[in-house]
């Protein structure tokens, strides 16, 4: 079955997850109807206990057959990477430790160690073929109950943080990476899991104006083309929905405020907090009219399903259709994403060289020991 042009339009905002090492029959029709401009990589996605380039060929075949489905020459190859239990790659992509360790009580020290990991992290991207990292984390590691940010942030407060943040992301952009700062406003501060249910964080914009905001708008200043949404409800600000759907955050904080003229993406909307809200009518819609640009949709909640996928692209249809969805807005946001990636590269998957993942290992430890 066909979809019609329409529906289609929302691949152009739509980054996608596929099911495993090979693509099944809803891989295919997903990506051949929707032709996503992106794709999401997991673990999932890499045959396991294989030698390293029988793995490599198998995920290089796997990124030509999305090509060649999409029909897109420029895709963008994402993949959640950003070290310590955040690693999706079979050995031997070196296991760098979580970004909390690479604090330093040396400011210097700190700054340049963030920077090495970084840049050997993009070359070890490059080799996969991948050209966007979601990271780095530019959240705070605040409370130390939080299930879900803890050491993957890079610093206790957003001095630390945000130094570290920046170091980072000048390592990927030098190494050829594109890079996204997450999750907007700040997850550093919440005891929930937002991939379980939804966190409720009680602070005021001026709460986040002296902490939260300082990594982002430092982020922003340095340049940074992508920046994540936080599926988090923030009552005194915006009581009625969480960060990816609020326009006061989107659109007033980060945007009016902080002036950040990037691609705005949501995180994976099939997570608990918000799964249920984007299978209601006029959700879709109600992100776009907030800010959102670009959509993730992992598939992680039943990757041989392409129901929940679909009836997202439905409600964008109909959303249009029936004028809810301005098809100004629509279009301002493909320009966003349209300008960024036209200036994304598309690299060849290679073998890295037996001595290069011998020093990034050695770097790995040294960041794990000091």
């Amino acid at each position: 079955m066909s979809v019609p042009q329409h529906l289609q339009r929302f691949g152009n905002h739509l980054v996608l997850g596929v099911s495993g090492t090979t693509l099944s029959d809803d891989d295919k029709r997903a990506l051949s109807e929707l032709k996503p401009v992106g794709v999401i990589f997991f673990a999932k996605n890499f045959l396991d206990g294989v030698v390293y380039p029988v793995w490599l060929e198998s995920f290089k075949n796997l990124i030509q057959q999305i090509r060649e489905y999409t029909e897109r020459d420029s895709l963008f190859t994402s993949l959640d990477h950003e070290g310590g239990r955040v690693i999706r790659t079979p050995f031997p992509i070196t296991r760098f430790p979580h970004a909390y360790l690479l604090r330093s009580s040396s400011t210097q020290r700190s700054r340049s160690q963030a920077y090495q990991v970084a840049k050997a992290t993009a070359l070890e991207l490059k080799s996969l073929g991948i050209n966007l990292s979601w990271s780095p984390v530019a959240d705070i590691f605040s409370n130390p109950q939080n299930p879900i940010i803890g050491p993957r942030a890079f610093g206790t407060t957003s001095e630390t943080a945000s130094q570290s943040a920046r170091e980072y992301y000048r390592g990927l952009k030098e190494g050829g990476i594109l890079g996204c700062a997450k999750h907007f406003p700040g997850h550093g501060d919440t005891s929930k899991d937002s991939h379980l249910e939804l966190p409720i964080l009680d602070l005021s914009v001026e709460d986040l104006r002296k902490r939260e905001l300082i990594p982002f708008k430092d982020l922003i200043a340095e340049q940074i083309p992508l920046i994540m949404t936080a599926h988090i409800l923030f009552p005194q600000i915006d009581p009625e929905v969480p960060a990816t759907l609020s326009k006061t955050i989107l659109n007033q904080i980060l945007r009016e405020e902080l002036n950040f003229q990037g691609v705005v993406v949501s995180d994976d909307l099939d997570m608990k907090a918000v799964a249920d809200m984007f299978m209601q009518s006029g959700t879709v819609a109600q992100a776009f009219n907030a800010g959102c640009d670009l959509f993730i949709v992992s598939r992680n909640i039943n990757s041989s399903s392409l129901e929940r996928t679909a009836k997202i692209a439905e409600d964008f249809a109909t959303s249009l259709n029936n004028g809810s969805l301005n098809i100004n807005v629509v279009e301002n946001a493909q320009k966003r994403i349209d300008k960024l990636l036209a200036i994304t590269p598309q690299y060849p998957v290679f073998q890295l060289e037996k001595e290069t993942l011998v020093n990034h290992a050695e770097l790995a430890i040294t960041c794990t020991l000091e």
